[in-house]
Parts: C-alpha cells; structure tokens; sequence
C-alpha cells in the first residue's frame, strides 16, 4: 500500500513508464505525492497518459536510447521544474538471441536501450540533481547473477547496468553530490516482456512452467511489487543506502547452482 505523501513535492523522472514496472512505478511516485515526468517512445492517450502520471505531471515522448532525447528531456525538465530529485532509469527491451545466431543489429540494439540509455539517464541525472542531491534507481534483472543463453544481449546489458550503478554512487558520494544510486534485480515479474517470453514457449502452460521451475515462491510478481520495491529506495526512508543492488526474484537466485 502506498504511503501518502512520503515523496510531496518531489520531482521525478520514470523512463518506459506506459507499461509494466515503469508505469505502476509512475503511479506508485504519484500516489506519494510526487510530480512525475514520465517518459516512453509512444505517449498513451492524455486520458490513459494521466492515470498514470497523475493530474500533476506530465507524459513526454522519449527513445530511451536517444542521446538528443536525454538531451531534449533535461532541458524541458529544467525549464518547468528547474531540479530534478528522483530518476527511475527502467525503459529496457529483450527478445531471444543465442551467442550463435544473435546478429550484430540485434545486440546494438538491446545494449542501446539497457545499457546506453542507463548510462544517458544518469548522466542527466546528476546533471539535474548535483546542486541539492536526488535518487537514482537502475533496474537491472536477475539475469545479471548467472548465465542467460537464450537472451544473451540482455543478460550482459543487465550486468553491466548492476557494475555501472556501482560506480555511479561512488562518483557522486566521491563528490559530494549527495546522490544516491541503487539497482534493482527484478525475477518473473508479470510484464509485457515476460509475456513475450511466455508466448514464444510451444504453449502458454509450458512457457509458465519454465519460469517457475526456476522460482521457489511458485508465482510470478506483479509489477506493483517492484514499484513498492523502488518508492522506498527514493525515499527519505533509504538515505543511508547507495551502491546497493536489491534482488527481488522470489529465490530465484538463491537456487541458482543448487544441486
């Protein structure tokens, strides 16, 4: 359940915010209180576009991936806001590429949107948030603790969104930006990609079956979990957490090489 205004007045930035993790996170931020920019290459309807982001805030077009769109988007941030205090850096794709037969176009493109857009957003990020501190949280996955054979440009975009975090946070406590940066490592959680991953199974009950073989909890999250996950780690409640990486994968990882 949400805590009202635990983030009032804040100003945040939600990239891939029309569906899954982003936009219940969207939500979650406007529900505490928040003002939210939020951000994905296709704008939702205004009617859809404000029951995520809220009568406050406001649904920008943005390829993640788009360094003129960073570009455009701390400007615009800038102009209306003139700060910015919470970045939620999760647009991200995938799709099934063994090391084989992966083409070159497919792995620029899937590091292009998780690992360069990530990098892009904190870039930004700091740039808006270095005068008066902020959150930055990274979604990485839980594909970053061990091999992901049948989609091998998102397990390595997502490992290195994991190391790069690490390295934001130290940057900005070096400097004394008073900017946290943190990483989450979502499991089988219920989105659009998680879909598409199901569906490419020969049946919906065996593509299912193959996520849960892997999780011990026996059930997929909801992206509502995860948001509850990231509302807490932009609070005023983890201000002592940074360079941190929060696993939020139903066991998924802590049975990964059990015998």
């Amino acid at each position: 359940m949400a805590q009202a205004e635990r983030l009032k007045g804040k100003v945040a930035l939600v990239t891939g915010a029309a569906s899954g993790i982003g936009r219940a996170t969207a939500r979650r931020f406007a529900d505490e209180g928040a003002i939210v920019v939020g951000t994905d290459i296709a704008v939702p309807a205004s009617s859809e576009a404000a029951s995520i982001v809220g009568t406050a805030g406001t649904f920008l077009p943005q390829d993640a991936a788009s360094e003129a769109d960073w570009s455009r988007i701390e400007n615009e941030i800038r102009g209306r806001f003139g700060r910015l205090d919470i970045l939620f850096n999760n647009a991200g794709t995938s799709g099934p590429a063994d090391p084989e037969t992966c083409t070159l176009a497919e792995w620029r493109r899937v590091m292009a949107v998780n690992l360069d857009g990530v990098f892009l957003g904190c870039r930004t990020g700091i740039a808006l948030m270095k005068e008066k501190g902020g959150a930055i949280v990274n979604v990485s996955s839980c594909a970053a603790y061990g091999g992901f054979p049948l989609s091998v440009h998102y397990g390595a975009s997502k490992t290195a969104v994991r190391q790069f975090t690490k390295s934001v946070a130290l940057h900005c406590a070096a400097k004394g930006y008073g900017i946290r940066c943190n990483s989450i490592h979502p499991g089988p959680t219920m989105t659009g990609l998680m879909k598409a991953s199901i569906a490419r199974a020969p049946s919906e009950a065996e593509g299912r079956a193959r996520w849960m073989a892997q999780t011990p909890i026996g059930r997929f999250a909801e992206p509502e979990e995860m948001a509850a996950l990231v509302a807490w780690l932009v609070s005023d409640e983890a201000t002592y957490v940074t360079g941190a990486e929060f696993v939020s994968d139903g066991g998924m990882t802590a049975g990964m090489g059990a015998g």
